[in-house]
């Protein structure tokens, strides 16, 4: 039978999950309001033709 305690102790993650952790938290990381705000800025929805034109 396993005994989950002693196999917990033993667990060390591995450097690739680590590394990998690291790499997607340092990311700035854009949500889609972001983009929205973008684009409303730049202009986007007041070009004709565009679904948001109306807005």
């Amino acid at each position: 039978m396993i005994n989950f305690d002693e196999e917990i102790k033993k667990f060390h993650p591995s450097l690739e999950i680590e590394d990998a952790e690291a790499a997607i938290y340092n990311q700035d990381m854009k949500d889609m309001v972001d983009v929205m705000v973008k684009m409303a800025k730049d202009g986007v929805f007041a070009q004709e033709g565009l679904p948001g034109r109306r807005m």
